[in-house]
Formats: structure tokens, C-alpha cells, sequence
């Protein structure tokens, strides 16, 4: 299967701005298709579920819809998803959940490579119930974050370990199997970010023995969406309901509020999309995905080492991290020049890039000691000449 990249950029008519997209952290672009979706739902799923109108009808309809949709994505089960505005809301109702006794005496484990949205809700909880927080620390030469040091951070008085699958600064892919090992050896709930990997990524819960897994669809090309997803529904019953409504069961029980319906048919759509960038896929939706995502994930690694490669022929830039196994997301320094600086002057040439991301990771490597670091990261539309031009304006800087 050959990755049509032409093809995929006629998807997106917001790449007609001129402009080379190299922020996808602050969000991907969004398809037509998506967009197409959200405007057509936002006239038409007006109404709450649970009447016997249409109008009622469809809107409990694509919440189904979605649930099913963020399964596939992950490989999940429907009646495990739950929907929100975002992964930082859902992971603060998940902590919200937990039954107080559980935080009684015991440890919650965060590690530095996160981004906040799966730290503040756990440091939150840990200061309301008394529990203590330690953290998993990063390997600052190689942006990694080493397992082993879970094997001393767990133990039995652990309740929690939240981790990420990817960092959204330096791309580098953390060994979850590894910790779920440990986490489920002490009981202990293991809750994993895979935002920053789902858009380059096939994702499988099972296979990352995670206890809850949780997307952002903007990431993605989607809209302002997330989900949390159970391996075991059947633990939602186990939490206490945070609904406003007591007649709530299943997902429904986490899902504070109503949900914004035209959002979740974007969602919908936007994991279509992911399931049809190989247009030789066939199949199920799971089926497309594996497809698609196998394709993908090929084209933008080869042109993940051709990006570093190139910003290692520039003296005057250092890549931050060495790890070999990373999602197409990079983070440099430019010596002698503040962050601020180089992406104002790539974005006099037409560059979108991001300077001083919020990373406790990059803060202990000690960026912000020297101007701090300017993060890139590929899309699905990403090319060599885009490459090129980054280098090429990167260069004038020395």
C-alpha cells in the first residue's frame, strides 16, 4: 500500500491558506468531511435523546454512533466510552469517581513526560484526600521515560499510575506493557494519555493492558471531542456517578452534562476520515483503520528521519532526545536564539510551529535555561518540501 499524500492534502481545504502546518499539538486540521459534518449537524441535532420525535431519535443515535466509533479507533467495546468536552474534563470526573477511600493512605504515580491534563486532576485528588503523588522522571538525554523506575515507585499502596503514550513535545513512545505489568500486580489503576500517539498510531487497549485510555479528537483532525475509554465496562459500575442524572447507567453515569451532538458527529466523522487515508482499505471501520493507520504511520516515520536528519545538518540546532522509537513530533533549540524568535521568523515565512509548550519534561532538561524549545510536528499532509522550507528558514538563523 502506497500513501497518496497528494491525495490526502485535497482532503483539507484549510491547506489552501498558503500556510505550512507544522503545529498539529494546538490541533490538526480539520477534513472537509468533518467540517461538512459539524455545520449539517449543528442544524439539524437540535434536541435531547429520549423523546419519540426523529429529532430526538437522531441525537441519541450518533451518540451511539460515537461511542462505536471511538471503539474501533481503539480497539475497545462501546459500552466502555465515555464521551466529554475533553481529556482534561474527563479525567478530572475519573478522579472525581473514585470512591474517597481509595485515596485514603495510598500513592498516586505521574510522571514528567505527561502533558497537565493527566497530571492537575491527579495532583487535585491527591491534595484533596490526602494521598501522596510521585513521580516518574524523564532520561534527559534520551527523552525517555525508563520503566524500570516504576518497579520502585509502585507498590501495594499505589491507586493510581497515569502515564502518557507519546510526548507531545519530543514524540518519545513510553513502554506502557511494561508498567501495566506493575500497576496490575498492585491492584493499582493504570490510566494512559493517548492523545498525542492516536493521530500517528493504531491503537489496541488490550494489547497495552491499559485500564483506561483516554483520546482528544482535535488531535486527529477532529473537533473539540474526547473519550475515555474502559478495557473492563463493567468497572464503570464500580465508580460513583457523577451525572446529573439519576437514572444514568453505564458510560452515562461519568458524562457530567448534555452532550454537544453536532461535536460528536464530527467526531464521527473525523475517524472516518482516519479510516479512509489509504483508499485501497476495505472492510470493517476497525479493519480500514489498521489499513490506513499501517500506511500512514510508514510515510510520516520515513519523513520523521528525514526531518531530524536535516535539523542534525544545521550546527546551530540540537534535536532534543534520542530515542529511536517516537511519533512524529520534535522539539530543538536554536543556539544563541530564543524560542520566541525562531518561530516568529518561521512564521514571517510562512511556517506554523510552537515555541515554549508547557512540558514539565523539557523544563527538567533545562530548555528554558537557554530560550527555550521550538516543537514541531508532522500531519497526515506533511511533506519533504515543507521539510525543507523549515530547514531552509532555520539555516538563515545562523
Amino acid at each position: 500500500m502506497t500513501y497518496d499524500v497528494a491525495r490526502v492534502r485535497g482532503l483539507f481545504p484549510s491547506l489552501g491558506d498558503g500556510w505550512i502546518h507544522l503545529d498539529p499539538q494546538a490541533g490538526m486540521q480539520i477534513p472537509d468531511s468533518v467540517a461538512s459534518t459539524v455545520s449539517k449537524a449543528f442544524r439539524a441535532l437540535v434536541s435531547s435523546p429520549g423523546g419519540v420525535y426523529p429529532a430526538a431519535q437522531q441525537s441519541a443515535a450518533i451518540v451511539t454512533a460515537a461511542r462505536s466509533a471511538v471503539a474501533d479507533l481503539v480497539g475497545g467495546d462501546p459500552d466502555g466510552v465515555v464521551l466529554g468536552p475533553s481529556r482534561g474534563a474527563l479525567l478530572g470526573v475519573l478522579a472525581e469517581s473514585l470512591n474517597p477511600r481509595v485515596w485514603l493512605g495510598s500513592t498516586v504515580v505521574v510522571t514528567r513526560l505527561d502533558d497537565e491534563a493527566n497530571v492537575v486532576p491527579w495532583l487535585r485528588a491527591a491534595e484533596r484526600y490526602g494521598a501522596s503523588v510521585l513521580w516518574a522522571e524523564v532520561d534527559i538525554e534520551s527523552g525517555i521515560l525508563p520503566p524500570w523506575q516504576f518497579g520502585e515507585l509502585i507498590t501495594e499502596m499505589t491507586s493510581v499510575v497515569a502515564m502518557t503514550l507519546a510526548s507531545s513535545t519530543m514524540g518519545t513512545v513510553t513502554d506502557v506493557r511494561s508498567v501495566a505489568d506493575m500497576a496490575h500486580a498492585a491492584g493499582a489503576l493504570l490510566v494512559v494519555d493517548a492523545t498525542s500517539a492516536a493521530p500517528y498510531m493504531l491503537l489496541d487497549i488490550a494489547d497495552l493492558k491499559a485500564d483506561v485510555l483516554v483520546v482528544s479528537a482535535e488531535r486527529w483532525g477532529g473537533p473539540q471531542a474526547a473519550a475515555l475509554v474502559f478495557a473492563d465496562p463493567a468497572r464503570l459500575d464500580r465508580l460513583r456517578p457523577v451525572s446529573l442524572s439519576a437514572f444514568a447507567t453505564g458510560p452515562e453515569r461519568l458524562e457530567v452534562d448534555r452532550h454537544q451532538h453536532a461535536m460528536l458527529g464530527g467526531l464521527v466523522a473525523s475517524i472516518e476520515h482516519l479510516a479512509s487515508l489509504d483508499d485501497e482499505a476495505l472492510g470493517s471501520r476497525r479493519r480500514r483503520l489498521i489499513s490506513s493507520m499501517e500506511s500512514m504511520s510508514t510515510y510520516l516515520q520515513r519523513l520523521l528521519v528525514y526531518l531530524i536528519n536535516s535539523l542534525d545538518q544545521l550546527a546551530s540546532v540540537r534535536v532534543i532526545g534520542t530515542a529511536e522509537v517516537r511519533v512524529p513530533t520534535v522539539s530543538f533549540t536554536v543556539t544563541g536564539v530564543p524560542a520566541e524568535k525562531v518561530v516568529r521568523r518561521l512564521a514571517d515565512n510562512g511556517i506554523c510551529a510552537l515555541a515554549d509548550v508547557t512540558s514539565r519534561a523539557l523544563d527538567r532538561i533545562g530548555v528554558n535555561d537557554v530560550g527555550g524549545a521550538v516543537t514541531v510536528g508532522l500531519g497526515q499532509y506533511s511533506t519533504p518540501y515543507e521539510v525543507d522550507q523549515l530547514v531552509r528558514t532555520l539555516g538563515s538563523l545562523g
